[in-house]
């Protein structure tokens, strides 16, 4: 197993690395410490050819401003706040509404945009069985409007397993809400290298599996209405394999950027690592499973990618997230799960993707 480091250019005055983690098997995963971002997943497909399945740019201006948060860490609070308000401890407080009249990932600069500090964590520091970057950012009081100086660390791993394994932790000095997730976009057919414009074929091909028999509710605007529905007959059951494009044109009934993007409860307790999800791309083999201690998964197949250069090409349905995450709007929604983080109280979660081959 390796991990190296190069130079992936400059922020100001501070400079961007990208670590490159790789294991015995012919897997490899590319980070970079602005944003946090995941810019390449490279794994063998069932005839043992590489391809990056998650897509992202080949260079670092693309990533900063406009773009669809490839690969990144979205916090403070990942998904929608409705209207960007929230009451906590009897203070109202209000962030940016960055997404119509919704607060989304974090506001107008979230962790998405932020240079975290880099270590590289060799595999003698992981027991020998894992090589990794390990990440830190500190977010202030009032940034981006949320309450308290929040520490947060995220530690990437990839082992011999073919997993790449996500820990989060943080700690703040102020009661402050809390979402953190990865924001890959994947696609298990396999991609040009970085950099290369659109060369993507769609997902819509992909089987899906994801191990929930509700999903959070929500109204036009994407803000849950309390209700956690069943799938049972509807398009989003996916409680057996199916293929993503097969009901995907139910949902697009007059929006042009239909498609899904839909919170999933997550079967099992929140807390304990578990199955979230398993996809299969038929025509390389390749096969991804994602574990998280989540409580929930957020399902998008790239509704909004346009083909612009701001997608760096990428049209809509070439990729496809599972952001394991809180429920969106929980800080508005006392009967969600916990999403206020205290004093003295340490966040945690973690979210596995393992890849393997079925012939």
């Amino acid at each position: 197993m390796s991990v190296q480091c190069e130079p992936f250019g400059d922020v100001g005055e501070h400079e961007i690395i990208q670590f490159m983690l790789a294991n015995d098997h012919g897997m490899s995963v590319s980070i970079i410490n602005y944003g946090a971002i995941v810019t390449s997943v490279n794994v063998p497909d069932r005839n043992g050819r590489p391809g990056n399945v998650t897509l992202g740019f080949g260079v670092l201006d693309r990533y900063r401003g406009d773009d669809p948060c490839y690969g990144a860490i979205c916090g403070r609070f990942a998904n929608r706040i409705a209207f960007g308000k929230f009451t906590l401890d009897g203070a109202e407080y209000q962030l940016a509404t960055n997404n119509g009249p919704h607060h989304l990932h974090g506001g107008e600069k979230g962790f998405n945009e932020a240079v975290w500090q880099g270590r590289l964590l060799t595999s003698d520091m992981l027991d020998g069985d894992a090589v990794g970057v390990e990440l830190t950012h500190a977010s202030p009081d009032g940034d981006e409007g949320y309450p308290g100086n929040l520490n947060v660390t995220v530690r990437y791993t990839l082992n011999n397993q073919n997993e790449l394994r996500i820990d989060y932790e943080a700690t703040t000095d102020k009661p402050t809400p809390l979402n953190l997730t990865n924001h890959c976009y994947w696609n298990l057919a396999g991609l040009a290298p970085p950099g290369i414009r659109g060369n993507a074929p769609d997902v819509l091909d992909h089987l899906m599996l994801i191990h929930a028999d509700r999903y959070v509710a929500v109204d036009e605007t994407l803000i849950p209405t309390g209700e956690l529905a069943e799938v049972k007959d509807t398009p989003l059951d996916f409680t057996e394999p199916m293929e993503i494009g097969k009901r995907i044109g139910e949902l697009k009934q007059d929006k042009p950027n239909g498609g899904y993007d839909h919170c999933y409860v997550i079967r099992g307790e929140p807390g304990k690592l578990r199955p979230a999800a398993r996809v299969v791309h038929p025509g390389s083999g390749r096969v991804m499973e994602i574990e998280t201690t989540e409580p929930g998964v957020q399902f998008y197949t790239g509704n909004f990618l346009d083909g612009s250069d701001s997608a760096g090409g990428f049209g809509q349905h070439q990729g496809f997230c599972l952001e394991c995450q809180h429920y969106p709007d929980s800080p508005n929604q006392p009967e969600f799960p916990n999403t206020i983080l205290r004093p003295r109280e340490v966040y945690r979660q973690t979210t596995i993707h393992r890849f393997s081959i079925e012939e």
